[in-house]
């Protein structure tokens, strides 16, 4: 299918360059593949080597906006910096990610006369402390939302809380399962049998909201009841700009009592996933969790927590386990069943995972779903 006409310009702004790297790209692939002509907007930073894979894409640096900033002024300034650079690109629609690109982004595009979707990727901080963070941000989505011809969530449990919180009309919400994976690059690489020692992973953002310490607790009991026959792994860094961070000294306390193996930030996860035995993120909410999916269409068993974003990943029982939040002894109880299964029954679970990740989760559906809200929105 080609666009709508010879080279229609579509933004994509997010609020790092890591974002559109790690997570945006098979958006970008379709919209290239349809004809569409694509700017990116976005603080630059190092992971701007995306553009050796796609030179034919622009990147507008943005100067303003910040991931976690709380200064409104330099909320109203981004408000500028963006419609200055929407009416300039003459962008034909604009495609936000991430809340402060939602929000703001909505009212610049509704200035300048264009028509923008928000993507709504995880509810994040705010609406996992509550309090008044999640009422005032809440109430931005509320005010902006309609200037969005549609709303897009990465998991059906955040599209229907902001139905039933009124935030955003339902005819114009949709949902679509996450950002994709990559299921040829992610790919199972034969079996690892686990010769008496099974090996436990967490990767992912080191934040006390992803379940860091309930996944090392969890480990500590196991390690008393099974010496030397379990292993647990963390791959992932300090998100300092994060409120949720862990902190430093508790980190290096988890390493020095020899409870967790730590990698730190480790760009291609295949290895580790491969050497894993079953990867766990005991996660207070997500979008989807990509290390899940990635995790699955390698072919491993994963264990999560019964919240948004996990519970859609994952079948209780047949390729993983769900274990309620922040409840260390249920994940002890469920690492212990991954240690008291055969390996036929790892594998077959593993199997389980990665067919439903071809079906459910490849990154070329989930490209293919967004830009065909792209194309109904310009054809109308």
């Amino acid at each position: 299918m080609t666009s709508l006409k010879p080279k229609t310009r579509i933004g994509i702004v997010a609020n790092t360059t890591w974002n559109i790297y790690n997570f945006r790209l098979n958006v970008i692939e379709e919209l290239l593949e349809q004809g569409y002509d694509v700017v990116v907007l976005a603080p630059i930073d190092e992971f701007i080597e995306y553009k050796e894979r796609f030179p034919q894409v622009t990147h507008i640096p943005l100067r303003v906006l910040t991931r976690d900033g709380k200064h409104p002024i330099k909320d109203f300034i981004l408000i500028e910096e963006l419609r200055r650079k929407y009416k300039k690109l003459k962008l034909d629609l604009i495609l936000h990610y991430t809340h402060k690109p939602n929000i703001y982004g909505a009212i610049a595009g509704k200035l300048v006369g264009i028509p923008t979707i928000g993507i709504v990727t995880g509810l994040g901080y705010p609406f996992l402390r509550k309090g008044w963070m999640e009422r005032l941000v809440s109430t931005m989505y509320k005010m902006t939302s309609n200037f969005h011809r549609k709303v897009i969530f990465e998991n059906e449990d955040d599209r229907i809380l902001f139905i039933e919180k009124n935030i955003v009309k339902e005819s114009k919400a949709i949902s679509v399962k996450g950002c994709g994976v990559n299921i040829e690059h992610f790919s199972p690489n034969g079996s690892h049998p686990r010769n008496g020692v099974t090996r436990f992973t967490f990767i992912g953002r080191l934040l006390y909201d992803k379940g860091i310490k309930e996944f090392v607790n969890a480990a500590a009991e196991i390690k008393k009841q099974y010496n030397g026959k379990s292993r647990f792994t963390v791959v992932g860094e300090i998100d300092k700009d994060n409120p949720s961070s862990v902190n430093p000294d508790e980190l290096a306390k988890w390493v020095h009592e020899d409870i967790i193996d730590y990698k730190g930030y480790v760009k291609d996860v295949r290895s580790i996933i491969s050497d894993s035995d079953c990867i766990v993120l005991p996660s207070y909410r997500e979008a989807i969790a990509r290390s899940l999916t990635e995790s699955m269409a390698m072919g491993k068993p994963v264990i999560a927590t019964e919240t948004a974003g996990c519970r859609e990943a994952i079948d209780h029982g047949e390729n993983g386990f769900l274990v309620p939040v922040k409840d260390s002894t249920s994940l002890m109880h469920a690492m212990d069943t991954i240690i008291n299964m055969e390996n036929i029954e790892l594998e077959k679970m593993g199997e389980i995972g990665r067919l439903k990740t071809i079906k459910l989760f490849d990154d070329r559906i989930i490209a293919k779903n967004i830009v065909q809200v792209v194309n109904e929105i310009l054809l109308k």
